[in-house]
């Protein structure tokens, strides 16, 4: 199994366990929560992207750049939900990690994108770059 899979599995696992599941008799479906809860909907639709760009990457022969092409879309969807979570988030210490996460992504978000541009001239140009490994 090639590493975009792996990682697209890993991360399918994760937001399943992260997903609520129902009480016993409870009456509450998801649709009825995107519905009602607009904090809910938006950190759904984050990892709905998420899902979505993180899919359509297709696998290189480079396990660096393929690792580099999904934590893009993984960073992303941090950001976007660190965002919904300035937005609703009612704790002090929840809403600072939100604000950290967002500056820290946003970092590692463009050093993964030098990188990839470091590699792209690399491979273009093999005798005028340095090897960024």
């Amino acid at each position: 199994m090639g590493i975009t899979w792996r990682l697209t599995a890993l991360s399918i696992f994760f937001c399943a366990l992260a997903m609520p599941t129902p009480q016993h008799g409870s009456q509450s479906h998801l649709g009825d929560r995107l519905a009602i809860d607009p904090n809910w909907s938006e950190l759904v639709l984050s990892m709905e992207k998420m899902h979505r760009a993180m899919a359509s990457v297709e696998a290189s022969s480079d396990s660096d750049v393929d690792f580099v092409r999904l934590m893009l879309p993984h960073h992303q969807a941090a950001i976007d939900m660190a965002k919904t979570q300035l937005l609703y988030g009612q704790d002090p210490q929840m809403r600072r990690l939100a604000q950290e996460i967002i500056t820290d992504q946003q970092s590692e978000i463009a050093l993964m994108q030098r990188w990839l541009e470091q590699r792209a001239a690399l491979a273009a140009n093999p005798g005028h770059a340095s090897d960024t490994r």
